[in-house]
């Protein structure tokens, strides 16, 4: 739905209409908050589909990690062979349109501030908003992450990082260093090693887990990052802070190929290469590179929020389930440990539960999410 806006008085603001923002959306209404006037949902996009519209073109359903369920509409992908950036996004559109959630696109929030009268005012590219409270729902997609390393801007060759990959064909006959020890540069690696050589390069040695990461490993992943976020310190990836990687049908086959064996982290980078510096137990070496991808991953995007002073000491936000500690009426869904589908998916019913606690306390009446 893309509608023109003027200044309104809303309860809740929902910002960003990906997974988190989505299902949040959905509890919002679920709890009796009246789409339009209870809540609305602001998204940056031209269309639907969050961060999978912008994912590159080869990733297919059966190489993503797992699209998990929106709450009330399940996700029937068809052929695993099918391109996610065309069926995710798709799948959202009709879950907007199913439950007729009020989002507004495209309109791309630039401040967060808290007005006089004890609300907030959601500065956006289209007008302004206030609200009750804030929903903050806006992922990581659009704030990547590179590192700095000396000599970095002296490279002659390509720097891309994972968000400007499109096909491994664009890097044929060129020697790509892949920098990352995440699921997107196993990803990534096992596709350009297909067309062309490749060296792979992480700070630490990769840990596989054989079969599917189950819940007993996603509850110890997420408990990691939540006493993360408790404490104020920036939040991990589930593979930032377990070190493990999942051996799926791809990444065997990628391993079988040789592809996934990997160096440590180098020294510095020079016009033509990546260089390491001599030690006690190894001499120095150099890799010759025509492009470095940077798969190191992205930062939670919360810049707007920057007028509400939310960052602690340690760099992060410190949080008290999905909401602020201390700012009750500012949840961030999608940060942290819901940092996942399925924790997105959660965390949004949590938010909107205590969001109608918080808004409507004499509302006896007991709904769920």
């Amino acid at each position: 739905m893309t509608t023109p806006l003027d200044p309104r008085e809303v309860e809740v603001v929902v910002i960003g209409a990906g997974q988190a923002g989505l299902s949040t959306a959905w509890a919002l209404a679920r709890q009796g908050f009246k789409p339009g006037t209870g809540f609305v949902v602001l998204d940056a996009d031209g269309a639907p589909g969050g961060a999978w519209q912008h994912r590159w073109p080869s990733l297919t359903i059966g190489t993503t990690h797992r699209v998990h369920d929106l709450p009330g509409l399940g996700f029937e992908p068809g052929a695993e062979n099918r391109r996610a950036v065309d069926v995710v996004p798709a799948y959202f559109a009709e879950y907007e349109r199913r439950f007729d959630l009020p989002v507004h696109r495209p309109v791309r929030v630039t401040a967060v501030r808290r007005t006089d009268d004890d609300r907030f005012r959601v500065e956006t590219s289209d007008g302004d908003w206030t609200a009750r409270a804030i929903v903050n729902a806006t992922g990581t997609w659009t704030r990547p992450f590179v590192p700095r390393y000396p000599g970095q801007e002296t490279f002659a060759g390509r720097q891309l990082h994972t968000v400007d990959y499109r096909s491994p064909d664009e890097f044929a006959g060129r020697h790509v260093v892949v920098v990352g020890g995440g699921a997107s540069a196993t990803q990534l690696l096992g596709e350009i090693a297909t067309v062309t050589s490749t060296t792979w390069v992480t700070r630490r040695p990769p840990v596989w887990r054989d079969g599917p990461f189950d819940e007993d490993a996603g509850r110890r992943a997420v408990a990691m990052v939540e006493e993360a976020v408790r404490e104020g310190r920036r939040p991990g990836s589930v593979v930032g802070v377990t070190g493990l990687l999942v051996s799926t049908p791809y990444i065997r086959d990628a391993l079988d190929r040789g592809v996934l064996e990997r160096l440590p982290m180098f020294d510095r980078i020079t016009p033509d290469g990546v260089a390491w510096d001599a030690t006690d137990q190894d001499d120095a070496r150099f890799v010759r590179a025509d492009v470095i991808l940077w798969a190191t991953g992205f930062r939670a995007e919360v810049t707007h929020l920057a007028p509400l002073r939310l960052r602690a000491p340690g760099g992060g936000i410190r949080m008290d389930g999905t909401h602020v500690a201390g700012e009750p009426r500012v949840h961030l869904v999608g940060y942290g440990p819901s940092a996942s589908t399925i924790g997105a998916n959660r965390a949004g019913q949590s938010a909107a539960r205590q969001l109608r606690r918080l808004l409507h306390p004499a509302d006896a009446l007991p709904r769920s999410a």
